[in-house]
């Protein structure tokens, strides 16, 4: 199967948009990412699934997309279908929607057709995926039985209220490339043994997680050079170590080496359609219920023979309807088999899926839509594990927690009398839902690939759309044009526009009726303005689209303050979580905290780096050394000397203080660049001293051959010995650094640029550097905790004597500055780090930088496209996974506007999609704690309304909870503490509102959006005795 790959890529390939398509690459990789571009895919149906299939593998990039469909629109499709107005209730499908989505990628050929689909059709298009929607059982057949005979890949999808079911079928012989999409391991190796049984050693910092069976490979060995670009099968008896069969012929293992994981292909093999409904392959999603895939291979079958016994599907919420269509189930379950497909059919999940199966949600179709999508480009790039082959899926937690209490007949739902846009909604949920969920207001935190999905699904589904309801979104980022991958409603027309007012445009095109409005401003402390007690206080719910912990973790302390529920969801490359949050239900976002990122020691990054990611994170921190911190300081000094002085002259050390001089003097001083080849000059001396001098240096103080003080190798284990770079303007990365590190500086000074890099070259090579001279007494330490004992004992040193005054203290130190006069009308500008603007070489400078220190130390070295991913601190992200993931997240919303009051309705989510991998679970309950005999939870507080004295609160706790107040205090304000007051100031304050205390003390005047305080106290009982935990008080006092 890989020839067949290779010959697909050996065609006239694609030019691939890395500027468009960098975050997907990022997931898939460059050799997946032509494949796809070669792809000719065929999507039958257009009703809300196969538009959700079309729009995420149109992003992703295929080469041909043909969207088909022989129907009209109706108004049952405006629930879901969301290029879909009524303006074209009449008009064929997949006419309609073409227009829509074209615009998403000009480098998607996306046509349409509402012809039959035939042999010629599908020879003539050069089909490669046939992806089938909506389709009839017998239909279903037909075409899998084609496909499988002729080598199409074949997916099925189908979405029936609350039910999902995927079918994949990729041919008899598929070859995975890559089963689980997880970057292939890396260690550094520290020792291998001659043995037998060679054994290798690898750092005890962290676990290697290399697996029995799987194989490696070994770069950079010394000594036992045999090893080296061979691939070995492995064992791994440790989680140190792993062995590699015999290496006893082999040379002494003398330092240095990395090992690789080498992922291999695994072959699978698929049945086609008619077989695999006899005898199914089921991927089970929902351990919670066991049973259900099979019930679910049984319902989806037992509809269309329901349909052609009785020329009808099953009426919504029909109890006889839902009868009949048991009865069939249950004949199926026995057909064509020795056995029953399953011992435990569930007649209550049977008979919901009857009265339920004709309604169309787009939460449903966001979920079922990216899951498929990505199986259709599983199919046509061998990257990833398929589905193999059913996958079935459910939500009936969404229902009215009633329907699943024991009772003979469940109650019916109304229906409206008219038609309306919402109708294939209400078929599950009924009316009533239906005009609480248009009432509901929600804030989306964030426009951004997970945002847009959300309001395009908000917008299906009604939220925000009466007259009493409203949608906020907020997103202080711009449009770029890497979003336009996964941020599906922006275009390239939009790039610079700020995402959440094009995005609040775009969803109201989609449903009219919709009263969204956007903001610009962040969600931080700073805009409690904007976002205040009455702003969250209409809210019905949150709905995170952020990327970053510290936001996430502010909005989860709003939502809890204000007690709004919360559902936070996040994606990284096919992975995704969603996490829902439910007021005295469960715990907050912030209750529990993943571990942070393991941060690489300073000397490692400094003098003994061992893997390609520490010279990149080095050149990261070298370019702001350089490019970015001293010309901010510079241009703080220029605008306001005395005030930088008097900043400089706080809360510093004389250590830090003096780098700061430094950094303004040399930027502004007389050596500061005055054209193009001062810029040169300055740049072949950073080479020169950076990848030659330093080392040296090292070199001089470590010799390769230095013994530590027990006589062991200085440099061994996790210390690789480098060695000099001696400049060559023939090498094409020393020409890098040099033209990417003059044009940063040029651009800092406003010198015109100069990209001619022959020019550059011809003026490099003229360019004569000292000779290096090593010094004696240069400190180097080997370890961090050598480097903070140092820097603590330097910052310890205070050159300012803390009796001047201030006058004084600022006045002694503008002296060490520049004169003012003389450098204020200097043009200077820091840059400020932006990864995805190629033109800028910023990416140039840290990609050079970090492969001429990694070649520095014989590391391997890094394309550009993953230097920048580093550098960058880019996620991976693709379309497929956002979309699904804000499909659940909607799912979740549905409950929390019903007001679901059992924790075990709700599901938190983990989904992998590479493997693929479904994992749900109830949310934790909120932890409990007590004083006294009161239970409470994070959710807890005591309420005060109306602003009172000290005497007068302190009164209430006490007659109110039998709690005498020992200290209270606003934030970091002590409000009352009676040990530390003079007994007058004491008096004198009893008697004075806790608002008035507050502004005294804080000599600030109370906002007039700010309604209230949060205060913290400690308190006793009324015998004297201390209570260790409190509730916090919220204070009410306008």
């Amino acid at each position: 199967m890989s020839s067949t790959f290779q010959r697909q890529t050996s065609l006239l390939t694609p030019e691939i948009d890395e500027g468009l398509y960098s975050r997907q690459i990022y997931v898939m990789g460059k050799e997946a990412m032509n494949r796809l571009a070669h792809a000719h895919v065929l999507i039958s149906g257009m009703r809300g699934l196969g538009v959700e299939i079309a729009k995420n593998i149109i992003l992703g990039g295929a080469r041909t997309v043909i969207i088909h469909d022989c129907d009209k629109v109706q108004y049952e499709d405006l629930s879901s279908q969301y290029y879909f107005t009524e303006s074209h209730i009449g008009q064929n499908r997949a006419k309609v929607a073409v227009e829509k989505l074209s615009e998403l990628n000009s480098y998607v050929h996306v046509t349409h057709s509402s012809d039959v689909i035939n042999e010629t059709f599908l020879t003539t298009n050069k089909i490669n995926v046939y992806v089938l929607t909506d389709a009839k059982l017998d239909h279903q057949v037909l075409v899998g039985n084609y496909c499988h005979e002729h080598g199409i890949k074949l997916i099925i999808a189908n979405t029936k209220g609350l039910f999902g079911q995927i079918f994949c079928d990729f041919g008899e012989k598929f070859e995975v490339l890559d089963t689980n999409g997880e970057t292939p391991i890396t260690q550094v190796v520290t020792e291998i043994s001659r043995d037998d049984i060679g054994v290798v050693f690898m750092s005890t910092d962290t676990r290697h997680g290399f697996e029995d069976g799987s194989y490696v490979t070994f770069q950079g060995v010394q000594g036992m050079t045999e090893v080296n670009d061979h691939e070995f099968k492995i064992s791994a008896p440790s989680p140190y170590t792993i062995t590699i069969g015999d290496t006893s012929k082999f040379g002494t293992y003398e330092g240095g080496g990395t090992v690789t994981e080498v992922k291999k292909s695994q072959e699978v093999t698929f049945k086609s359609f008619s077989d695999a409904l006899i005898e199914p392959d089921l991927l089970l999603c929902d351990f919670s219920k066991m049973s259900m895939p099979s019930n679910l291979h049984l319902a989806f079958q037992a509809l269309s023979r329901f349909e052609k016994q009785y020329n009808i599907l099953p009426k919504p919420w029909d109890e006889p309807d839902a009868e009949k269509f048991y009865e069939i189930v249950e004949k199926l379950n026995m057909e064509n088999r020795d056995k029953p497909l399953t011992d435990d059919l569930n007649k209550h999940w049977i008979k919901l899926f009857s009265k339920i199966c004709t309604g169309d949600l787009c939460p449903m179709q966001a979920v079922i839509g990216g899951i498929a999508a990505q199986e259709v480009m599983k199919a046509v790039t061998g990257k990833f594990m398929p589905v193999r082959q059913f996958l079935y899926f459910d939500a009936i937690e969404c229902l009215p927690e009633n329907v699943f209490q024991p009772s003979d007949t469940i109650p019916k739902p109304r229906f409206s009398t008219r038609k309306t846009r919402y109708c294939s909604q209400e078929i599950v949920f009924g009316a009533d839902f239906q005009e609480k969920i248009c009432k509901s207001k929600y804030f989306v935190v964030g426009a951004g690939a997970i945002g847009c999905e959300m309001l395009k699904n908000f917008a299906m589904m009604g939220i925000g759309c009466d007259k009493e309801g409203s949608i906020y979104v907020t997103d202080m980022d711009s449009i770029e044009k890497s979003n336009l991958n996964r941020q599906f409603l922006f275009r390239s027309w939009n790039i610079g526009q700020m995402k959440s007012k094009v995005a609040a445009e775009t969803v109201k095109i989609m449903n009219p009726n919709m009263n969204i409005h956007a903001f610009i401003e962040g969600v931080l402390p700073e805009t409690e303005h904007i976002y205040d007690d009455a702003f969250f206080e209409r809210l019905t719910g949150v709905v995170n689209a952020l990327d970053n912990i510290k936001a996430r973790e502010y909005i989860d302390r709003r939502c809890v303050y204000y007690r709004k529920s919360l559902v936070d969801s996040g994606t990284l490359g096919t992975k995704a979580s969603v996490q829902v949050v439910v007021p005295f239900l469960t715990e907050s976002y912030s209750s529990t905290r993943d571990p942070p990122d393991p941060s690489i020691p300073m000397c490692l990054l400094h003098n003994f780096p061992n893997l390609i990611e520490h010279t990149i994170q080095w050149a990261r921190d070298n370019f702001a050394g350089l490019f970015t911190i001293p010309a901010q300081q510079a241009e703080e000094y220029q605008r306001n000397s005395r005030k930088f002085a008097q900043r400089t002259s706080t809360n510093l050390s004389e250590y830090d203080r003096n780098e700061i001089i430094e950094n303004v003097k040399r930027s502004l001083g007389q050596e500061r660049p005055k054209n193009f080849l001062d810029c040169i000059k300055w740049s072949r001396n950073l080479f020169e001293q950076q990848f030659h001098n330093t080392i040296a240096q090292l070199l001089y103080n470590f010799p390769r051959d230095h013994k530590t003080t027990t006589g062991e190798r200085f440099w061994s284990g996790n210390k690789r010995c480098p060695h000099v770079l001696n400049f060559d303007i023939n090498d094409k990365t020393h020409l890098d650094f040099i033209v990417a590190a003059s044009n940063l500086l040029a651009h800092i000074y406003f010198i015109e640029q100069i990209r001619d890099r022959q020019y550059i070259a011809d003026q490099a090579s003229k360019i004569s550097v000292a000779k290096f001279q090593p010094k004696s007494g240069v400190e180097i330490f080997e370890n961090d905790e050598q480097l903070k004992s140092d820097m603590e004992k330097k910052r310890r040193k205070n050159s300012i004597v803390d009796d001047q005054s201030e006058e004084e203290q600022i006045n002694k130190l503008l002296i060490r500055f520049p004169k003012h006069d003389e450098i204020r009308n200097i043009k200077i500008r820091a840059h400020e780090f932006e990864k995805d603007d190629d033109s800028n070489f910023h990416i140039d400078y840290i990609a050079a930088t970090a492969n001429l220190r990694a070649e520095n130390y014989e590391i391997q070295s890094a394309d550009r496209s993953k230097i920048k991913r580093i550098a960058g601190n880019i996620i991976p992200a693709i379309a497929t996974t956002t979309a699904m993931v804000t499909g659940l997240v909607c799912l979740e919303v549905y409950k929390l506007i019903q007001g679901h009051k059992n924790v075990e309705s709700y599901k938190n989510a983990f989904v992998n999609l590479a493997l693929p991998f479904f994992g749900f679970s109830e949310p934790v309950p909120p932890t409990k704690q007590k004083y006294l005999d009161c239970e409470y939870t994070l959710w807890d507080r005591f309420d005060v309304q109306g602003d009172m004295t000290l005497e007068e609160i302190i009164e209430y706790f006490k007659k109110e909870y039998k709690l005498v107040v020992t200290m209270l205090a606003a934030g970091l304000i002590v409000l009352y503490a009676p040990h530390f007051m003079r007994q007058s100031n004491r008096s004198q304050d009893m008697k004075r509102k806790i608002s008035e205390i507050y502004e005294t003390l804080t000599n600030t005047k109370i906002p007039s959006h700010v309604r209230s305080l949060v205060l913290d106290f400690t308190c006793e009982d009324l015998e004297g005795n201390d209570i260790e935990d409190v509730p916090y008080i919220r204070y009410t006092f306008r």
